[in-house]
């Protein structure tokens, strides 16, 4: 209010001439953004944006995890994502809209490559100029990242700044910019060419101060530069993680067109409704299509194949595959050009002039694809032997193809119209220098495969693609037609079959499969649908690549698996590892000595972040993960999008570095882990110490308060770690100090002994101790846990229901100093935990003394004790014990006793 105030007293008394500045602007941000351009960027071609726009899927939030798979892959789990999620309207980003969030002056909008970030950035900035929504703001600076990069290299002011890229706003002074409010757009972050550093830099708090643009950028994000501005920025998901998260408020994503916004973009560009059906039919046809139509761009590409396929004599099939529908594209690009300018050839046919166009437009996209540069300045056109001038006269092939940016002092930018077809023109690229000898096209398979993010998936599937003939002979001529004998073909596609892929990601294995489909090889795919309706899937043995393609399949199905056990599965160990994409799509997933390492951890990270999150239980156990890896899994469990309860860790060559990445998941308020194996790991003593620490932290809440986890139990197993007594200590401490929500406790085969157990009674006579179950199974123990047992089953309440002492030296005094405390009213010792609350004499009740170095006189205790006390016995295990005739008969007064209900005797 104060703002809007100072607003209208400082037109007042400047008489009016600001308020014309300001109508001034909105004029030219009218003009600017009230046409857009469809894949063309011809004079004339422009159409209304509030005619074509349609309003795009936006939710609030996202995964935390920086998603650098390639963006095809992000597609693929977009379609999948929970169609529950709000959504939030683009003219709304910068509103509160609840009463947890505070003011939002910083605001990441993430979505893959032609979803539509601009349009939105244009619809916000019309609806502004046009008067309509958000009038609250004085002034919407749009400043794309393409065009600041043109001045990456000067020194600025952000007040010359504004003059440079907005010359309406010349005669802005400023004492303005400190009192209005302003929103700067930065559209297009993986653009940028500026190395932002946020951690050193020159602070900038003066409008008029010069520096290096790089650092204007930085002090105005940051809010040290007019701190009361408004920031919005744009970005694909790769190129996100430059801001810190901490300078963000709120990150929305777009994620483009849903199933029936698609349909809606196909009907409302036909005229002719048969047309409309008989595409959309057909891309629903394809998985592959119609996930790609995610994007608006791919739409157009879609639409402008089909149609002219549709509308024309065509004998061949429509197309199916990736490289079959982007052959084509080029194609009819290639036709119209000829239909342009003329010519004596058939449109169909290529000059010399035009491959060698064509082939430099293709080292262009292959050398900067390589580099992860999507935008093209003249001097690198220059670089490939191109010139502006020269590329704009073949429209129909490049201005279709080319975005052209007239940006400030008349520079072009230019960039292909989606990352895919720089990744197609890539492929045709270095086909032509590949006699398919297939060399060439495994050494950039096994390049891909290795890359870290995927950046060059698309880019391999196309290039398998292009060795069909089919495809090459689509694209008239520019490849060479040579060496496409079939069986170089079939070498080409048992090489695929046959790739070793031991050190790489499993996720990046599953593009074999892929360009094994751009092949138009169905052979794997149909084995596999045949292997799903087996009824004996365990009696087939399948091939690495049947893993990757069941993988694939798996985690794209609309039905979620209740369980994945890869031992189910007959394969190599190579082939279980294969299949962990799936647990995408899986409740519960076991991977048991699956020859697992830190690099598989990687990819589970990367699937338990997936939204939504299916996975509720993880079984790692036999695996060498090492701590490197438990420390990328447990950075997933503080992801927002993880519902993970029980993770297992049993046996996974674990130190105590581990306890420290497992305590801080534990202590994120978003960890919903009730059940925790690190049992037959070497934390010793200092890991458990390490993991208390953070266990006596109040945030550490281990139970939810939720009604569908509060009566689940919370398991912490550190079976055989290599514990003393010390270890007891640091539990006894790290439970007292916070409520426990601690139900199960197994600290079998450590080396606890008297003293330790000791230490750890003193946590059960606690007010708030809620330990169900203890587990002290070889552990070294002698009679005198037996007293210190005892007085912690006296005390009131004991929640204790099952206790396990097997393998103790515990003799017979220990005994019958245990049973004193199970003679007490206190004890209802021995009572199974279960997953809801019900009375005890409805739940199972257990005493384990195996191998207790025990006679028939402890037979004697335990019959005194437990007729003295109503029973809620259930199962008694004496084994392993010399009790002789004399105790089974002592015991057996016990069982004729009236309240006696114990059901097993072992």
């Amino acid at each position: 209010m104060t703002i809007v105030k100072g607003f209208k007293r400082l037109f007042v008394s400047e008489g009016g001439e600001l308020q014309e500045v300001i109508e001034g602007h909105k004029m030219s941000l009218k003009r600017r953004c009230e046409h857009v351009t469809e894949g063309t960027h011809e004079a004339g071609s422009g159409t209304l944006l509030n005619k074509i726009y349609t309003e795009l899927y936006i939710t609030e939030g996202q995964s935390e995890e920086v998603d650098t798979q390639h963006e095809v892959r992000q597609l693929e789990r977009t379609s999948k994502k929970n169609i529950q999620d709000t959504p939030i309207k683009c003219q709304d980003i910068f509103k509160v809209l609840s009463e947890q969030q505070r003011h939002i002056r910083v605001v990441l909008t993430n979505g893959v490559a032609g979803v539509g970030k601009t349009f939105s950035v244009q619809k916000f900035s019309l609806d502004w100029a046009e008067g309509l929504e958000n009038q609250d703001i004085s002034l919407v600076l749009p400043l794309s990242w393409r065009e600041l990069n043109l001045i990456r290299d000067e020194q600025h002011s952000l007040l010359s700044l504004l003059h440079v890229f907005h010359p309406t706003l010349q005669k802005i002074r400023a004492e303005d910019l400190t009192v209005w409010k302003l929103l700067f757009i930065f559209d297009g972050l993986d653009e940028s060419r500026f190395s932002l550093g946020f951690n050193k830099h020159q602070v900038i708090s003066d409008v008029t101060q010069v520096s290096s643009v790089g650092v204007l950028l930085v002090n105005l994000i940051q809010g040290n530069l007019l701190p009361s501005a408004l920031i919005w920025i744009t970005s694909r998901p790769a190129a996100a993680y430059q801001i810190p998260p901490s300078c963000v408020d709120r990150i929305t994503e777009v994620r483009g067109f849903t199933d029936s916004q698609k349909e809606e973009y196909f009907r409302r560009r036909f005229s002719d409704e048969d047309l409309s059906k008989r595409i959309i039919s057909h891309i629903k046809a394809s998985r592959s299509l119609h996930i790609m139509c995610l994007i608006p761009v791919f739409c157009w590409i879609t639409a402008i194949v089909l149609e002219d396929m549709m509308t024309r004599d065509q004998r061949g099939e429509l197309p199916k595959t990736l490289t079959d529908l982007y052959s084509h594209f080029l194609r009819v690009q290639i036709k119209r050009k000829k239909q342009k300018y003329g010519g004596k050839q058939r449109p169909e046919e290529l000059t010399k002039a035009d491959k060698k166009l064509l082939r430099k437009l293709g080292q262009l996209a292959f050398e900067h694809l390589e580099k992860g540069n999507i935008m093209f300045y003249s001097e690198d056109l220059e670089r490939c032997g191109l010139d502006v001038s020269e590329v704009s006269v073949y429209s129909g092939v490049c201005t279709e193809i080319f975005k052209r940016e007239s940006v400030i002092f008349q520079k072009s930018v230019c960039c292909f119209v989606h990352l895919s077809i720089q990744e197609f023109l890539a492929a045709v690229y270095m086909f032509h220098h590949y006699t398919i000898k297939n060399k060439g096209i495994m050494e950039e398979l096994m390049k891909s495969l290795e890359s870290e993010n995927g950046h060059l998936d698309l880019f391999v599937r196309f290039l398998h693609g292009l060795s069909l003939e089919s495809n090459r002979r689509i694209l008239g001529g520019l490849l060479d037609q040579r060496n496409s004998r079939s069986e170089t073909i079939q070498k080409v596609l048992n090489n695929l079959k046959e790739v070793n892929s031991d050190e790489i990601s499993p996720d990046r294995s599953i593009n074999i499969f892929h360009c094994l489909m751009e092949m138009k090889d169905q052979s794997v795919h149909q084995e596999i649908q045949e292997f799903l309706k087996s009824e004996k899937k365990s009696e087939r043995e399948l091939s690495e690549i049947h893993c990757s393609a069941l993988a694939y399949l798996l985690q794209m199905s609309e039905e979620v698996l209740d369980e994945l056990d890869l031992q189910l599965y007959k394969t190599s160990k190579e082939g279980r590892r294969r299949l962990i994409p799936a647990v995408r799509n899986c409740r519960k997933a076991v991977l048991w000595f699956c020859s697992l390492s830190e690099i598989s951890c990687d990819s589970l990270a990367s699937a338990l972040r997936s939204n939504p999150s299916h996975l509720r239980e993880l079984d790692l156990s036999g695996n060498q993960l090492k701590d490197p890896g438990v420390q990328q899994l447990c950075g997933f469990l503080q992801d927002p999008l993880c519902e993970l309860e029980t993770l297992r860790l049993k046996e996974c060559s674990l130190s105590q570095t581990s306890c420290d990445s497992v305590a801080s998941a534990l202590k994120s308020n978003h960890s919903h882990l009730r059940v925790l194996d690190l049992s037959f790991n070497t934390l010793q003593d200092s890991g458990v110490e390490r993991l208390c620490s953070r266990l006596e932290s109040p945030n550490c809440k281990l139970e939810r308060l939720r009604s569908v986890f509060i009566f689940l139990p919370i398991y912490q197993l550190l079976e055989l770690c290599w514990l003393s007594e010390i270890s007891c200590g640091s539990l006894a401490s790290a439970l007292r100090s916070n409520p426990s929500h601690l139900r199960v406790l197994d600290l079998s085969e450590n080396q606890l002994k008297d003293s330790g157990v000791k230490l750890l009674c003193g946590f059960l006579h606690f007010p708030n101790c809620r330990l169900e179950t203890l587990r002290l199974r070889s552990c070294r123990l002698s009679e005198i846990s037996c007293g210190s047992l005892a007085s912690a089953l006296r005390s009131n309440p004991s929640h204790l229901r099952e206790l396990d002492l097997g393998q103790n030296q515990l003799q017979d005094s220990g005994v019958k100093r245990l049973c004193s405390g199970l003679e007490s009213p206190n004890c209802l010792v021995l009572t199974q935990i279960t997953c809801r609350p019900a009375p005890y004499n409805l739940i199972l009740h257990f005493l384990r003394l195996l191998y207790c170095s025990l006679s028939e006189i402890s037979c004697g205790s335990l019959a005194s004790a437990l007729r003295s006390n109503p029973s809620h016995l259930r199962e008694l295990d004496l084994s392993g014990n010399q009790l002789k005739d004399s105790g089974v008969k002592l015991l057996c007064g016990f069982l004729h006793f009236p309240n006696c209900r114990l059901e097993t005797l072992g």
